[in-house]
């Protein structure tokens, strides 16, 4: 039988006092930066850092004496697993978690520390989750799927009753698209409880699965993303069908906004978000005319990314921002040289991070050499200040290509 309202209701009466009742604050400076009304759902408050707590716990807490007993498996990059393996635990229930080897270490670190039996295996979510049934198969162990399964829908989805309780005149829901099971719950209760209410579908352009399905055409999917989360090779059967039957749409974001959004949550809202978990702001960002004027509820579904993946979107933010400037100059091989192009950045107000000074390669002549710097800057026209004082100075200066994957942003749509 397909997922009901009911089922959502029930869930929510088993995991009260399992699961955080997140926050759902409305922003008023993302509001003003997309012409949306926008509230946010922090599900990376929950004790995993994920929303998919919900879905999990709802799943276990179905399972018979014998199955307990047996044990659970489960597949998962990462949050998934970290939910499978935290209540698993809470309830007395041995766990294993089959996770694809480019999975974050962050999150493989954490899903051992909730106690699970971790097994990297597999290049691919598919070929980790083939592993994970045939190992379900040989051991007696319940499969417990991360989205294709009516009670984790029904567990996802009371997000939403969570949401509507505190907004109740929300006119669009913004949800995060992997496997589907999030926005699949997510479009059952809004019909239920506000039949006007829109659910929006976000996926990755690269893992465009549900869009390619909604659309009848072939799923073709693959390449490099932030957004680990929902870059799954083909949603769930069971959330594409609720998908279908409530009429819901998908929009795509490119990977650089996914990358500007997290940063924009970091640096407006002070809350740290995975790319899957800032897929619902990178589209208002990206399809603004979509939403503009609407009021529009996202949920922050994640939190758990990689530090080092971290600083690397922070810091290609401030590039695209204008924030860093990257600058190569001739100066004369001689004492004194990097001193006065250091003196002059600084009484321009540039905060130098790096500086490479290179004789041998680059350099025009003998006499001469390279400096390379990387300046910290208030924005472009502070960059450009700087540079003119340069070479009012006489000192040649180049500014260094930035790479396209991090140029500023120029294709939002209207």
């Amino acid at each position: 039988m397909p997922v009901t309202i009911d089922d959502i209701h029930a869930a929510a009466e088993r995991l009260a006092g399992r699961i955080s009742r997140t926050p759902f604050l409305r922003s008023e400076t993302l509001s003003q930066i997309t012409g949306a009304e926008v509230w946010v759902k922090l599900e990376n408050l929950q004790f995993t850092a994920s929303f998919k707590e919900r879905g999990a716990a709802n799943r276990l807490l179905h399972l018979t004496a014998a199955e307990r007993q047996a044990g659970v498996i489960a597949m998962s990059a990462g949050n998934h697993a970290q939910a499978v393996a935290y209540h698993a635990k809470k309830l007395g229930i041995a766990a294993t978690i089959v996770m694809p080897r480019f999975t974050p270490f962050v999150k493989v670190k954490r899903t051992r520390y909730h106690g699970a039996t971790v097994i990297l295996e597999g290049d691919t979510l598919a070929e980790a989750a083939a592993f994970a049934h045939d190992l379900a198969k040989r051991d007696g162990l319940v499969f417990v799927h991360p989205y294709d399964d009516d009670a984790v829908i029904a567990g996802q989805g009371t997000v939403v009753l969570e949401m509507l309780a505190e907004v109740p005149d929300l006119d669009v829901l913004a949800i995060p698209v992997g496997g589907g099971g999030l926005a699949a719950g997510a479009a059952v209760a809004a019909r239920a409880l506000r039949p006007g209410l829109e659910v929006v579908g976000v996926e990755v352009e690269t893992y465009p699965a549900a869009a390619q399905r909604l659309a009848g055409q072939p799923v073709k999917v693959g390449g490099p993303t932030v957004a680990e989360g929902i870059a799954v090779r083909d949603v769930g059967d069971r959330p594409i069908d609720i998908l279908k039957q409530h009429g819901c749409d998908v929009v795509l974001v490119p990977e650089a906004v996914i990358e500007r959004a997290i940063a924009m949550l970091i640096e407006v809202e002070k809350t740290v978000a995975e790319g899957a978990g800032a897929a619902g702001l990178a589209a208002l960002l990206f399809h603004p005319g979509r939403f503009r004027g609407k009021r529009v509820g996202l949920i922050v579904s994640g939190g758990n990314i990689d530090t080092r993946t971290l600083a690397n979107v922070l810091m290609r933010g401030f590039a695209r921002d204008g924030r860093l400037l990257n600058l190569e100059i001739d100066v004369a091989d001689q004492p004194g040289a990097l001193a006065q192009v250091t003196r002059i950045v600084a009484e321009c107000g540039g905060n130098i991070i790096d500086v490479q000074h290179q004789r041998l390669f680059g350099a025009f002549s003998v006499k001469s050499a390279e400096v390379a710097l990387l300046i910290e800057v208030e924005d472009e026209g502070h960059g450009d200040r700087i540079g003119d004082a340069l070479r009012g100075a006489g000192l040649p200066v180049r500014k260094a290509l930035v790479a396209e994957a991090v140029q500023p942003l120029s294709s939002a749509r209207p």
